[in-house]
C-alpha cells in the first residue's frame, strides 16, 4: 500500500477530518509530483455508503439545509460561506474519487484531477478561514450530501464526467456569477466577492478538464451519439430547465459548444 497511488488516494478520500485530509493529500500530491508511486490497479474499488464528512457534519435532506434569506445580514453571510465551504470540501472528494475509481487511465488524467483536488482544497481553506472570522467553522451548520450521491451514482467515466464537471460544476459557474452580482449591491462584502471571483475563474478550468475527459471517453467507446443531455437526464430525470442566466462566456471557455448553450437557454 505504501507506494500504490490508488490506495493512498483512498486514504485521503476517506479521511475523517479536514485537517487529516489536508495533511494526507499534501503528502500524497508531493509524492505524485515526484513520480514516486506505483500505479498497479487495486483488486477491488469500493462504492462508499456515506461521505467521509459524516463524521463531523450533520447531514440532512437538501430541502432542510438552512437557506440564506438576507445576504446583508451576518447570519445570511455565514450560511452562504458555510454552503460554499461544503461545496468546496465535497469537490475535493469528487476529484480524489475520480483518481481512485478510474484506474488504468493516461497519466495526464491523474495530473488533471490531482491539480483540481489541490485547487479545491485551497478554495476550501480560503472560505473556511473567512467563515471562522464569524466564529463559525465548517461542520457547525447542517449540510446535504447531493454531490456525494451524484458521485456514487456515476461509476463509469462517461456519466461521471457528464454529471459532475459538465453539469453540476458548470451550473456552479452560473450560480457563482449571479451571487457575485448580488453581493456587489451589498456593502462590506468585498472579501466574499474576492474569494468567489477566484473560485469562479479556477472552476472554469476544472469544468474544462472534465469536458476533455468526457469527450475522450466518448471517443474511446466510439460512441458518437454520446448525448450529454440524455446522459444527465438518465441519472437525474428532468434536470434541465430554461435558464436565461447561463454564464455563456465561462461555459464556452470550459468547452461547451454553441449548440449546447442554445439548448440550455431554450430547454
Amino acid at each position: 500500500m505504501q507506494n500504490n497511488f490508488y490506495l493512498n488516494i483512498k486514504t485521503a478520500l476517506t479521511a475523517k477530518t479536514p485537517n487529516e485530509k489536508t495533511i494526507l493529500f499534501k503528502n500524497i500530491y508531493q509524492k505524485f509530483l515526484d513520480h514516486k508511486y506505483d500505479f498497479t490497479p487495486s483488486n477491488e474499488i469500493e462504492v462508499f455508503d456515506t461521505p467521509a464528512y459524516s463524521s463531523f457534519c450533520n447531514i440532512v435532506d437538501q430541502r432542510k439545509v438552512p437557506q440564506r434569506k438576507n445576504l446583508a445580514s451576518q447570519e445570511g453571510q455565514i450560511i452562504l460561506l458555510h454552503a460554499i465551504a461544503h461545496i468546496e470540501y465535497s469537490a475535493i472528494d469528487l476529484a480524489l474519487d475520480a483518481c481512485y475509481r478510474f484506474q488504468n487511465m493516461p497519466h495526464t488524467f491523474y495530473e488533471d484531477w490531482m491539480k483540481v483536488a489541490d485547487d479545491e482544497l485551497r478554495h476550501f481553506h480560503m472560505i473556511n478561514d473567512l467563515l471562522e472570522t464569524y466564529d463559525v467553522k465548517y461542520g457547525d451548520i447542517d449540510v446535504h450530501q447531493v454531490l456525494f450521491d451524484a458521485c456514487m451514482k456515476t461509476q463509469e467515466l462517461i456519466p461521471r464526467m457528464a454529471l459532475i464537471p459538465r453539469y453540476m460544476e458548470a451550473n456552479g459557474l452560473d450560480a457563482n456569477a449571479m451571487m457575485i452580482n448580488k453581493l456587489k449591491k451589498i456593502p462590506n462584502t468585498d472579501k466574499i466577492i474576492d474569494l468567489l471571483e477566484i473560485i469562479l475563474e479556477e472552476e472554469v478550468d476544472h469544468v474544462k478538464r472534465g469536458d476533455v475527459w468526457y469527450k475522450y471517453a466518448c471517443e474511446k467507446k466510439e460512441d458518437f451519439s454520446c448525448d450529454y443531455f440524455q446522459i444527465v437526464d438518465k441519472v437525474y430525470p428532468n434536470s434541465f430547465r430554461t435558464n436565461k442566466n447561463i454564464n455563456v462566456q465561462a461555459r464556452k471557455r470550459a468547452g461547451f459548444s454553441d449548440e449546447e448553450i442554445n439548448i440550455l437557454l431554450n430547454k
